[in-house]
């Protein structure tokens, strides 16, 4: 199967976006130490989750763009 620029750059956009999800759920551990999470860490977490979401959302809808740009 050969990668052409569309699927690399729509896999390249889609990693970057996860990364920022783990770099984010590693700053809410960092942050919240312990061994339970405190109600300020769990509305972090539940923000965090909501913005992938969105974030997601966001590249998908890039993607189509930038599909549709290409044809």
């Amino acid at each position: 199967m050969e990668i052409d620029a569309e699927l690399r750059r729509q896999i390249t956009v889609s990693l970057l976006a996860a990364v920022v999800f783990v770099a984010g759920l590693v700053a809410i551990g960092v942050t919240f130490d312990g061994s339970s999470l405190p109600e300020s860490g769990a509305i972090a977490l539940v923000g965090l989750l909501t913005g992938f979401v969105l974030l997601m959302a966001l590249v998908g809808a890039y993607l189509i763009r930038a599909g549709d740009g290409d044809a």
